[in-house]
């Protein structure tokens, strides 16, 4: 099977940890993200849940990188940590309009993160996506939702994202509930678990089990080993798939990644 579909990749590019381990001593970091751009499929870009960017920005961000690369993009912290989501229309107006679509063909899914502490409310939830265009500037909008309360463990959760056609987050992380329910055409996962003292942050049968996870997304299946929350989805006939190596050891990122994408080559 193809696996063109799958994207693997790291949260961000500047790290300086990542100098002289992932990065070759001495390259300039003006040319870290073509570096690493050439080596992961994908990067989520975390700077702009701090604070807004400028169009110049992304357009020399989409310059550095091949053409085939893409971009996902964490949205402002203003839109989603709040009491209530529904007044959130403003932030994600100002959010959207920074500049996003500098990034043409390269941007990948938009990630709305969400605090810990948030639960669902059916009703402020729903009006929160709601507010969630399909379309910006002429660019078709893809939008994946990062939640992490137990909260959202919730059947009309899984059907409120799958009516808005947003991919619920997959979390591989010791704190944060794992939901594996897909609700979309695509499949966003986060991987939280790197261990700094291998050398590539997962055992081979971890690497092993996450490239079956990403092929059997690939075929719009759902793989096994999950607890899921509803029974037996909607039948797709195949997703785009968004595989990232966040944090844990941080360090371990990159060459996590790499090893990922080699065992997707097979």
């Amino acid at each position: 099977m193809s696996t063109a579909n799958i994207r693997v990749g790291i949260g961000g590019w500047v790290f300086g940890a990542w100098r002289g381990s992932f990065y070759p001593s001495g390259l300039p970091q003006a040319r870290e993200l073509e570096y690493a751009a050439r080596r992961v499929t994908a990067i989520e870009i975390n700077g702009t849940y701090y604070r807004s960017q400028s169009a110049k920005s992304f357009a020399a961000w989409a310059k550095a990188v091949p053409d085939d690369f893409v971009f996902t993009v964490k949205a402002s912290r203003f839109c989603t940590n709040r009491r209530v989501l529904g007044e959130a229309g403003e932030s994600i107006e100002r959010f959207l309009g920074q500049g996003l679509s500098e990034l043409g063909g390269k941007l990948g899914p938009i990630l709305w993160q969400f605090m810990p502490t948030k639960q669902f409310d059916p009703d402020d939830f729903a009006a929160f996506l709601a507010m969630l265009p399909a379309r910006r500037d002429g660019i078709s909008l893809r939008h994946a939702l990062d939640v992490r309360h137990e909260s959202f463990r919730d059947p009309a959760f899984i059907a409120m994202a799958r009516k808005a056609g947003a991919a619920i987050v997959l979390t591989d992380s010791d704190t944060h509930p794992t939901i594996a329910d897909p609700t979309a055409g695509f499949s966003y996962a986060r991987l939280l678990r790197a261990r700094e003292e291998l050398p590539t942050g997962y055992s081979e049968a971890q690497l092993d089990h996450w490239a079956d996870v990403a092929k059997h997304w690939a075929r719009g299946g759902r793989p096994e080993g999950f607890d899921y929350i509803e029974g037996e989805p909607p039948q797709s006939a195949g997703r785009d798939v968004f595989v990232f190596m966040i944090n844990g050891a941080k360090l371990r990122a990159p060459a996590a990644a790499m090893a990922l994408i080699e065992r997707l080559k097979g």
